[in-house]
């Protein structure tokens, strides 16, 4: 434990609740358990469950719009607003809350981990668990930079407060009101703790653009040669997953910056999905559910073995586990690397159109940068039959306070400043769509992957793809290597109905189209040209 620098007072809170200053990993994991937040797993990993919200509550996340925020912030559908007043009520009703409080966790923390481009963050929290959760995924100090610790943002997450849409503002009882100009955020009625680690992403999203440092929703690791390679992605396309090789050194597996020095993790711990996680496909991920510190949300455990079922979705299908990098092998020592070499663009294509690997020119990777694709299956969601499109510019929407053409002119600028190479890598599925074709094979996926960034695929024949006018390679040795046919790389080949797959590829550019339109009068003429042509058949 180490005593606060400043005082919660210093700021304005007043609690007659113990305070529990930067509590240790241990004392944490023991605080839970007195109080009947988790339990431990048979191998010392703190079980614990989120109750309703098993993942982010995005309707009910808000920016409070002021002179701050009027002409800086991209209002709509993703970045919506709360008035003044309504915050103002929200933070008298938090600071009532936080009064009747008996106990409170307070960690200072890091959200950045090169110092000149971080923000200090002072989280507040009524469960141990939380407090533990968060301390484990943003940066943490050392004893001596918490000597001098001056909070210069605030998080209060109360996860048994509930918002009052009248006299708030909100859509229901749950709450992330995020006050840029007072510089605090209000977390209320979600014990997902999800919500603590993204609202820090998205101050650092609103922040580094102004200082020319390009805030990213992707991971990084580094070859054993120097080389930095950045993977952007959704969730479920493979970011953790494909970041975390023994043979490359980890610099992080969710968020990051570029700046013109290094790309620097803006976290110290990683969150990894764990539904149907296995030992075989993912040693290094699988390892840290056997670890103490690990905090495992909603994976279901037997109450009397304390085995772990990563299969079983019968709490959530966003199964997670919190862990510190360092439970990763081979994992960078200061959470930073050189500037990148290679930047690689995830998809898991649920229409099986998109070749396994493709080769990006800059203006293609800005435009597919901006599209932001996935694709979720059908049985996922209710009323999910068919494939369906996911577009989240910048491959994080819901974290960018800015318009994504100020987040996609400087990753353009950045790639071309460092004549970086760009790769969109599928790992969806091929010989045809969800519930016709095959997921990608992983092996299939790392041999590509490894080819590119070892500089393999400088010497491979590579076509001009029909659809999508980038470059996918012809032939590629580690692909045979791995046992796995050259066939793969030519998507329509695979298919046993070749007319279904071109209505089917018809589909999804006509879908990227549609998209990218309201994008269109933000980009020069380089990304324009760079996206589909209307789409005819083959």
């Amino acid at each position: 434990m180490t005593p606060l620098a400043q005082s919660l007072s210093a700021h304005g809170i007043e609690t007659p609740a113990e305070i529990h200053p930067n509590l240790g990993t241990s004392a944490l994991v023991e605080a839970s358990l007195s109080a009947g937040e988790g339990k431990l797993s048979k191998h010392g990993a703190l079980v614990v469950q989120t109750g309703a919200k098993t993942g982010r509550s995005a309707n009910d996340k808000f920016i409070v719009r002021d002179e701050t925020t009027e002409d800086t912030v991209w209002w709509g559908k993703v970045n919506k607003s709360m008035s003044p007043e309504h915050f103002a009520n929200l933070k008298a009703d938090f600071m009532t809350a936080l009064g009747q409080k008996d106990t409170l966790y307070v960690a200072d923390l890091f959200g950045g981990s090169q110092p000149e481009h971080r923000v200090n963050v002072r989280v507040i929290n009524e469960l141990a668990w939380h407090n533990l959760f968060i301390r484990t995924l943003l940066v943490r100090p050392t004893k001596e930079e918490l000597t001098g610790f001056a909070p210069e943002y605030t998080i209060i997450d109360l996860p048994t407060f509930k918002a009052d849409p009248a006299r708030h503002g909100t859509n229901s009882e749950t709450v992330i009101a995020v006050n840029l100009t007072e510089k605090l955020i209000l977390i209320g009625g979600t014990r997902y703790a999800g919500e603590m680690k993204k609202s820090v992403f998205g101050i650092l999203n609103y922040l580094l653009p102004t200082k020319g440092v390009m805030p990213m929703h992707c991971s990084a690791n580094i070859s054993a040669d120097g080389k930095t390679a950045v993977f952007f992605g959704l969730s479920g396309t493979g970011k953790t997953t494909l970041s975390a090789d023994a043979s490359r050194t980890l610099i992080g597996d969710d968020e990051h910056g570029w700046s013109d020095t290094a790309v620097f993790n803006f976290e110290g711990g990683c969150y990894a999905k764990m539904i149907r996680l296995s030992e075989e496909a993912e040693p290094e991920i699988y390892a840290t559910t056997k670890m103490f510190g690990t905090v495992l949300e909603n994976v279901v455990m037997d109450e009397e073995t304390r085995e772990l079922d990563f299969d079983d979705n019968t709490l959530a299908e966003n199964t997670r586990g919190a862990y510190p990098i360092d439970f990763i092998p081979n994992t960078s020592e200061k959470n930073l690397g050189p500037v990148p070499s290679n930047v690689v663009m995830l998809t898991a294509d649920a229409f099986g159109v998109l070749p396994p690997i493709a080769r990006l020119t800059p203006d293609q990777a800005m435009y597919h940068f901006l599209s932001g694709y996935t694709a979720k299956v059908a049985g996922t969601e209710i009323g999910v039959t068919e494939p369906e499109a996911t577009f989240s510019t910048c491959f994080g929407a819901p974290f960018m306070p800015r318009h994504p053409s100020v987040y996609g002119n400087l990753l353009k600028e950045r790639i071309a400043k460092g004549g970086v190479q760009c790769w969109l890598l599928n790992t969806g599925w091929t010989g045809g769509k969800y519930g016709v074709g095959n997921r990608m094979p992983i092996k299939a996926t790392r041999a590509l992957l490894n080819a590119a960034l070892d500089g393999d695929m400088d010497n491979v024949d590579f076509r001009k793809d029909a659809n999508f006018g980038f470059e996918v390679p012809v032939n590629v040795p580690a692909l045979a290597e791995a046992g796995i046919d050259q066939s793969i790389l030519d998507p329509r080949s695979t298919w046993a109905d070749k007319a279904e797959y071109d209505r089917t590829a018809i589909k999804l550019v006509q879908l990227f189209i549609d998209n990218f339109a309201e994008f269109e009068s933000h980009v020069d003429e380089g990304v324009r040209q760079a996206a589909p042509e209307a789409p005819v058949a083959a």
